[in-house]
């Protein structure tokens, strides 16, 4: 194990323990002496895992006494409130609001935090770029012929591999490349529901996947979402009935960054397939966690093949790339037979890259640091939340993932907050778009995958300044 694989696992373990309350503000550390025989490394190494605690904020060092746990210098923020959606199915898109928030992708002239993507200075692109060269000499024909409808052998090896950390234990065979997340997403749908059936889907949802409903044909009911714990799983058990298909986002959804505990999954797995009803799974953010554990997927539990598995690099590695895949369970050949109609097959190289990666070791390496970068950054971001916005507001609190969601004073209306942003160079992700219904309307969707510095905490400062403003609150 290298120095610094130690380093970063000894301080990722201690970083966690304070930011889940294991350690307490005011505790004192082990010393470096002790860290040393605890873990077997040697002093430069426990010496750098103590610099780096404290260059995150979260110890202070004291001469002659040790090192503790930082008093926290600011307000604990509360949660904001499980979401009460309308048990009726609704079909209503936000359209014009998501055309102009989406319009804003890619303009440098603006601080993205609406845009749910991590930023490219926290990517490995100088590594995937010599990736994209290497698979172009290796394969077959340079990558110009026809993959395999079922996709690159190699990319589907690595992603069975990679399954028994999680408990998916699938083999190569069990998978379906795609052309991204959202089209893995789109086969799923298209094979598994006809127009007019309803999906059950957690509230707040990714847009994305709404507006995929509503163009499938789809009536979308929302379900009551906790922002820790997910989907609440007695409003799933009353809304069997009602529904044709679901579709969760179990592991670090966006907005809220809720993961459903184990047992939630499970139980959810047995009632769904108990009632033949499938189980889309969407785990794009899985392999951004912030504990000690990537969580297990719903998948985990699957015993007859009734959930749909999804997942891609685009939240990870390279939105760019449009790199996803399936694991389909027993509508195997449903989907294929889709994506041979639609596609034929996916892109060779860049699928071939992506497996090469996997298969290196580098992206692991790309992970750990990936991770701990964005749980810093959301340790940021909550803290400057919390000195600079108005009293009242409420913050979700993510153990992975890429997003933060602010629920601000009833009072205040996130649409107007947003056009006076705009004009402070900054676009946020007002909480209607994430919705069918007529609700979070006072909420915020902030992206956590920008580089952290003084200009994204001033960024910050700015919109707390105006959220505190009589301009965005509502006339009475």
């Amino acid at each position: 194990m290298s120095r610094n694989f130690l380093y970063n696992e000894i301080a990722n373990g201690l970083a966690s323990q304070i930011r889940n309350g294991v350690l307490k503000p005011g505790d004192r550390l082990p010393s470096v002496r002790t860290l040393c025989q605890e873990h077997r490394v040697g002093i430069n190494t426990a010496k750098r895992v103590f610099m780096e605690l404290e260059a995150q904020s979260l110890i202070d060092s004291k001469p002659q006494s040790g090192y503790f746990v930082r008093r926290q210098m600011y307000r604990e923020l509360p949660l904001p409130n499980t979401s009460r959606p309308s048990a009726i199915a609704n079909e209503h898109e936000p359209n014009e609001l998501l055309s102009k928030v989406y319009a804003n992708m890619g303009r440098n002239d603006l601080t993205l935090f609406s845009i749910a993507a991590a930023s490219g200075a926290l990517l490995p692109l100088a590594k995937l770029k010599k990736e994209i060269v290497h698979a172009s000499r290796t394969l077959k024909g340079s990558g110009m012929d026809y993959e395999l409808v079922q996709g690159n052998i190699n990319l589907r090896r690595m992603i069975a591999i990679r399954s028994l950390g999680w408990g998916g234990n699938l083999h190569e065979d069990d998978l379906i490349t795609t052309g991204g997340g959202m089209q893995a997403l789109s086969f799923s749908l298209m094979a598994l529901s006809k127009p007019g059936d309803t999906i059950a889907i957690e509230s707040p949802c990714y847009p994305g996947i709404l507006q995929l409903a509503v163009s499938l044909g789809l009536k979308v009911l929302e379900l009551p979402t906790h922002p820790v714990t997910g989907i609440e799983l007695a409003d799933l058990k009353r809304a069997i009935p009602k529904i044709d298909i679901c579709l969760l986002v179990p592991n670090f959804n966006t907005p809220l960054g809720s993961c459903m505990p184990d047992e939630n999954k499970k139980e959810a797995v047995m009632l769904l397939a108990k009632h033949g009803i499938p189980l889309i799974e969407d785990d794009v953010y899985g392999d951004i966690y912030f504990g000690s554990q990537r969580p297990k997927c719903c998948k985990s539990f699957d015993l007859d093949g009734n959930v749909v598995w999804c997942s891609s690099v685009s939240k990870t590695l390279a939105p760019g790339y449009r790199v996803g895949w399936i694991a389909p369970g027993k509508y195997k050949e449903k989907i294929l037979k889709l994506k041979l109609v639609h596609v034929i097959s996916s892109t060779s190289i860049v699928q071939e890259a992506v497996a090469n990666f996997l298969k290196t070791g580098k992206y692991e390496n790309h992970l750990r640091q990936f991770r701990r970068t964005l749980e810093n950054n959301c340790q940021n971001y909550i803290r400057a939340i919390a000195e600079y916005f108005p009293e009242d507001t409420k913050t979700s609190r993510p153990q992975g993932g890429l997003t933060l969601w602010i629920e601000l004073s009833k009072n205040i209306d996130a649409l107007k907050l947003y056009d006076l942003a705009i004009k402070q160079g900054i676009s946020i992700a007002p909480g209607r778009m994430f919705t069918l219904q007529d609700q979070f309307e006072n909420c915020i969707r902030l992206c956590i995958g920008l580089p952290w510095r003084e200009e994204l905490n001033l960024k910050l400062k700015q919109l707390g300044k105006l959220a505190g403003t009589n301009y965005v609150k509502v006339a009475i």
